[in-house]
């Protein structure tokens, strides 16, 4: 029986390949939570009268941390569940806000995939794009992560 939800085997992918996620709505909710459990309780997201006055973006910012971990969450559900061993490089770049009430999803495309040293086992490196509801690209990021092979008998 086939299990529903599982991620893509590293064999199974080739460069060139796109997916997008679903979306994820940012809410208060998220941002209070997040800046409470990373102690990130800086002026800017704790303190309207402060953001009102002294922000140079409109609206109440979600921190890029915040944005990546959500994006990380939609992609992993989406590609990896059950097949992503671990997490080994990124290099990012933040290109605009993520504020409160912004729908997000990921533009995922790989660009790299290569046997790794251990057999059955492979690096999977992809180019991600944060999009909002407007269509603008609010951060790129490229993880590379080693995912489990396609066992043997397991037909794709």
């Amino acid at each position: 029986m086939q299990l529903v939800g599982q991620g893509f085997y590293w064999n199974d992918l080739e460069p060139g390949r796109k997916f997008r996620t679903f979306g994820r709505t940012v809410t208060g909710t998220d941002i209070v939570n997040f800046i409470s459990c990373a102690g990130m309780l800086e002026s800017l997201f704790v303190d309207a009268e402060f953001r009102a006055r002294h922000s140079a973006i409109p609206g109440r910012p979600a921190p890029a941390a915040l944005a990546l971990a959500l994006a990380e969450g939609l992609v992993l559900n989406a590609t990896a569940q059950g097949t992503g061993l671990a997490f080994l490089h990124m290099e990012l770049n933040v290109e605009g806000p993520v504020l409160e009430g912004d729908t997000i999803h990921v533009e995922i495309e790989v660009t790299e995939v290569r046997p790794a040293r251990k057999a059955g086992r492979g690096l999977v490196r992809t180019t991600n794009r944060i999009v909002n509801q407007r269509g603008e690209v609010v951060m790129t990021y490229t993880p590379l992560r080693l995912m489990a092979g396609r066992p043997e008998g397991v037909a794709q």
